[in-house]
């Protein structure tokens, strides 16, 4: 019995990245991000300078993934890391505003 060479094999990755890193990443700089804002940029500013940093937490997101390199859930991931941004950094403003609210 002879045995043929069916060509080369693909060796799996020995430790992948994990997935959901970049997701819980941008999380966190989203949330530093609202709490800078909300300290240091003037009541006045703070709604442009939150869409600012909305904006900076989608291309994190995109950077992240695309690191990443693996095309499986790309937009579940993508979508996580997006809407949890979205959700931190209204909460966060929520919560100034209402302080702001309150008198000094």
């Amino acid at each position: 019995m002879r045995m043929r060479n069916n060509g080369g094999m693909s060796q799996p990755a020995l430790a992948p990245r994990n997935p959901f890193g970049g997701v819980v990443v941008v999380w966190g700089v989203a949330f530093v991000a609202a709490i800078a804002i909300g300290i240091f940029v003037p009541e006045e500013w703070r709604v442009q300078w939150l869409l600012i940093g909305f904006g900076g937490s989608i291309l994190l997101t995109f950077a992240s993934q695309l690191w990443y390199g693996q095309s499986a859930g790309f937009i579940f991931r993508t979508a996580a890391s997006v809407l949890g941004a979205l959700l931190l950094l209204g909460v966060v403003s929520a919560g100034f505003g209402l302080a702001a609210l309150v008198p000094a």
